[in-house]
């Protein structure tokens, strides 16, 4: 369910969203197309439900990932496609072999430009990795 087009100046701003529409509540859009480039929020461990998938870091981070996967392809794109991430997790002394082996999984060569950062918190207290990214229009 994409959201109507906003023209600013020369670009236009398409809102991306999935059926159901977890981020809708808060006001956030799941992903903008915008120049040329699809901004994907950030994506946690949750179901179409909104619930934590699991307290396992790797089966939070594959969701996380298939997450930002679905709103890709909403957007007519893929994980293919993605040219940056940002990792958010909990703790990075107990999970970096994680990021690393859900990198492999998940993104391909060129691998795209990343940002790793440990965090106190997340949005619930029982997530422990969100992901967003951005990725090439096509």
């Amino acid at each position: 369910m994409n959201g109507v087009a906003k023209a600013h100046g020369a670009a236009e701003i398409e809102r991306i969203a999935t059926t159901p529409d977890w981020y809708e509540p808060y006001k956030i859009s799941q992903a903008i197309k915008a120049g040329g480039l699809i901004h994907v929020s950030g994506q946690a461990g949750i179901d179409e439900r909104g619930r934590t998938v699991s307290d396992d870091f790797l089966t939070q981070g594959r969701q996380a990932f298939a997450n930002v996967a679905r709103v890709l392809a909403e957007a007519g794109a893929s994980l293919a496609d993605v040219v940056k991430v940002g990792i958010f997790v909990t703790d990075m002394a107990a999970d970096i072999e994680h990021v690393i082996a859900l990198r492999g999984e998940f993104l391909s060569e060129p691998y795209p430009a990343d940002t790793l950062l440990e965090v106190s918190s997340l949005a619930r207290p029982d997530w422990r990795i969100e992901v967003d990214a951005t990725a090439l229009a096509r």
